[in-house]
């Protein structure tokens, strides 16, 4: 293989109660990427769209994995990369997520496939890493392996691929401001209480076996978040506005889509789900902030080679 073009997709992480643990990715949104074999040695990223990000190799998440892979499996070759954004840094969309674990699935794949796919999301981390400053798991590993994913253990590395339910859909509204995951977390308490803690231990139960066993209202009385939520809400314009709105015309649940903006609500049937889009979109009209909205099915698979 000399070449080939990937759909990596945007991820919504925390999932409410899941805090650095769930993820799933999305269907209708994500970037494209193109990694083409080259005769002159080294990683290049020779096109950047959609946004203003660095092309150097040592600061860009691209470059941070796809050195630390030929490091690792070391071959004389060179590669040069491609990004089209198709939607902002800062989003709470997993945007540094979608081109790390894009960068790790394309390299495995024009390397011949050495790596699996927990060794690819150990690469993609990296790229987090360089992003903001910590290893998280839960975006990447959406990416990677598509629908939802648990991140049941960081040391070591352990993610459990959970089932979907097939009428499962999300709603997304994207306020057109940003929010860097840091800001995001110096608003977090380092102790919380045992009466919380016990609260959210049940709801990531109860999310899990509501995804398990199909059951809608469980998946629906589990989305609560006790925790993160109350304290990171403040950062984001008309929160409970649109929380409401979602909730009252049908949504199973809202919350935070990773540090935010983003604001997901869970959906069965398509049908409630552009409903519950549209009253995303009355909250949001009358203010001064643009946003883009999304509704999206489950993406099952993840990453996808869209040629080659």
């Amino acid at each position: 293989m000399k070449e080939l073009t990937i759909f990596s997709p945007a991820t919504v992480a925390n999932v409410s109660c899941g805090f650095d643990a769930l993820g799933f990715a999305l269907e209708s949104v994500g970037d494209t990427m193109r990694f083409c074999l080259s005769d002159t040695s080294g990683i290049r990223i020779t096109k950047i769209e959609g946004a203003e990000l660095s092309y150097d190799i040592n600061e860009n998440v691209v470059g941070v994995v796809a050195q630390a892979m030929l490091r690792d499996f070391p071959k004389t070759v060179g590669i040069d990369i491609e990004v089209y954004k198709n939607f902002k840094p800062g989003s709470g969309l997993g945007s540094s997520a979608a081109s790390a674990s894009g960068t790790a699935f394309a390299v495995n794949e024009l390397l011949g496939k050495p790596f699996s796919m927990l060794e690819m999301t150990k690469y993609a981390m990296l790229g987090e890493e360089a992003a903001c400053g910590s290893q998280i798991a839960d975006n990447v590993s959406a990416a990677l392996y598509g629908g939802f994913i648990l991140v049941r253990s960081y040391d070591p590395l352990d993610i459990v691929k959970l089932p979907v339910p097939s009428e499962l859909y999300a709603a997304v509204i994207h306020p057109q401001i940003e929010i860097k995951t840091k800001d995001a977390r110096d608003v977090l308490n380092t102790h919380v209480s045992l009466k919380d803690a016990t609260t959210q231990w049940a709801n990531v139960g109860g999310l899990i076996s509501g995804l398990y066993s199909n059951n809608y209202e469980l998946i629906s009385n589990s989305l609560q978040d006790v925790i993160v939520e109350p304290l990171r809400k403040q950062l984001i314009p008309h929160f409970d506005a649109v929380k409401e709105a979602a909730i009252a015309d049908g949504a199973l649940g809202a919350g935070i889509s990773g540090s935010g903006p983003t604001i997901f609500a869970l959906c069965k049937g398509l049908a409630t789900a552009k409903k519950v889009a549209q009253a995303m979109h009355e909250v949001y009209q009358n203010t001064a902030i643009d946003f883009e909205i999304h509704v999206s099915k489950i993406n099952t698979k993840g990453i996808k080679i869209l040629n080659q």
